[in-house]
């Protein structure tokens, strides 16, 4: 089809739908009448209550900042400087194996992701990689580890 004859069909087609004054109705708002079927009384009608579940917004998050050891400080500023992944890194404080551990979040597909100790020092890559399960060394991570704490997240 050219595209003079597309553009020809759709101006035929818009026209023709506001000669005849349809009128589009969201969930949202309320119904013409009692029920959504005049014929049974089971069906309610549709509320004016909006069904929209906020979000939160990721740059009023509230994370724990007591204790940040300065190697992770380092760390987050390290990450605040490099181009902003996807998606956007996070760090999770949590305990493992009687010790507080940090949580490094990969960037994407197959990434490992990492996994310090309190010193800084890398423990293990928990998870990702090609077959999603990370190094091996720490196996047991995401059965064993506790009191999960959001640290930090990139907020660009």
């Amino acid at each position: 089809m050219k595209l003079s004859t597309f553009v020809a069909a759709a101006a035929l087609l818009l026209t023709t739908a506001c000669q005849h004054k349809l009128a589009v109705q969201t969930p949202n708002d309320p119904p013409n009448t009692g029920t959504t079927n005049p014929s049974s009384s089971l069906t309610p009608a549709p509320t004016s209550t909006a069904t929209n579940i906020p979000v939160p917004d990721a740059a009023v998050a509230t994370f724990d900042t007591t204790a940040r050891p300065p190697w992770l400080q380092a760390k987050i500023q390290k990450l605040q400087a490099e181009e902003k992944s996807n998606p956007p890194t996070q760090i999770f404080r949590y305990r493992y194996r009687n010790q507080v551990v940090y949580y490094e979040t990969g960037p994407c597909c197959d990434q490992f992701t990492n996994l310090y100790d309190s010193r800084g020092r890398l423990l293990c890559h928990p998870d990702g990689g090609l077959t999603g399960k990370g190094d091996g060394n720490c196996p047991d991570f995401t059965k064993e580890r506790t009191n999960e704490m959001l640290v930090w997240q990139d907020p660009r």
